[in-house]
């Protein structure tokens, strides 16, 4: 009964999320095309469906994943084993990110604008590289309490520098690229590992020291993605796409199955990461307790 209670309120506060999106749509298509959409039914089915899969996608990552994360950053802080922190911090930002959805959709924009010059997936890795190695700085920034403002100075001040000699559509790209880092998966899951790690040194601050790992996933992507955008339009060229099929209708739930198959093979990277350190390095097999804030290992 609390699951279902659970995943009933968070469709609901995913169908107000997406209810503004709706209303605008309706709105133009009433006060300036004068005209209803056409398929509204598809159109409100689809609502419904992306509303249930933010759902269940929400109460899937706060009952297992999240709060192992967490459990497993106050563990090995709590023992000294910065060795092994480090190595767990970045597993865990490279994973999270390179199963991001924004960052899938902005990747395959890029590939399609950039006639090929730009490939989907290594500006994925790029950026999921780029976010490991922000965590990791993260966890040496609190461990030696480096204050966040110099951080962030010295960091945008070579953003802004590559600005000026970056390709006009690079530059764009890369602050696009900063920003979808900080979506749906990796937002809940850095702000608690950044939260956790505080909490766990001893003058530490939850609130000045825990938060701000969020700004250096979104400064460092933008210096990364624009030293790769400036060594392919410089060195690669553009390359044959093809044109896009459309789908027909018979084969939109074709479609669906295989985008859902594409989002477990995106968030298995996240799953493997935490699994590997719960029990591979901490070697912590404890028993599974279900519940609103229990998973393995808490």
């Amino acid at each position: 009964m609390k699951l279902l209670h659970s995943l009933r309120r968070r469709f609901i506060h995913a169908l107000k999320a997406l209810a503004p999106i709706l209303a605008v749509v309706l709105l133009f298509q009433a006060a300036v095309f004068r005209q209803m959409p056409e398929n509204a039914i598809s159109i409100l089915t689809g609502l419904l469906i992306v509303a249930a899969g933010i759902a269940l996608f929400l109460e899937g990552l706060e009952r297992s994943v999240f709060p192992v994360g967490k459990s497993i950053t106050n563990k090995l802080v709590k023992t000294a084993s910065l060795w092994k922190l480090l190595p767990f911090c970045f597993g865990i930002g490279f994973a999270a990110v390179i199963a991001e959805p924004a960052l899938i959709s902005v990747a395959d924009q890029a590939e399609l604008v950039s006639e090929g010059r730009i490939n989907s997936l290594t500006l994925r890795f790029v950026i999921a590289l780029s976010v490991g190695a922000v965590m990791v700085l993260g966890a040496v920034r609190v461990f030696l309490g480096w204050p966040l403002h110099r951080v962030l100075l010295i960091g945008y001040g070579v953003v802004l520098a590559l600005t000026l000699v970056s390709p006009q559509e690079v530059a764009s790209l890369a602050y696009d690229s900063g920003g979808v880092t900080t979506n749906i998966v990796t937002v809940p899951l850095i702000a608690a590992i950044g939260i956790g790690m505080a909490a766990s040194i001893r003058g530490r601050s939850r609130l000045g020291d825990g938060f701000g790992l969020m700004a250096l996933c979104v400064m460092v992507p933008m210096i990364s993605v624009q030293l790769y955008g400036i060594a392919v339009y410089r060195f690669g060229a553009p390359a044959d796409l093809g044109a896009p099929e459309a789908p027909e209708g018979q084969l939109q739930w074709l479609h669906l199955v295989v985008g859902l198959m594409t989002v477990v093979r995106d968030v298995l990277p996240v799953i493997a990461v935490v699994l590997f350190f719960q029990f591979v390095v901490l070697r912590r097999r404890r028993a599974i307790r279900w519940g609103s804030h229990s998973a393995l290992g808490w």
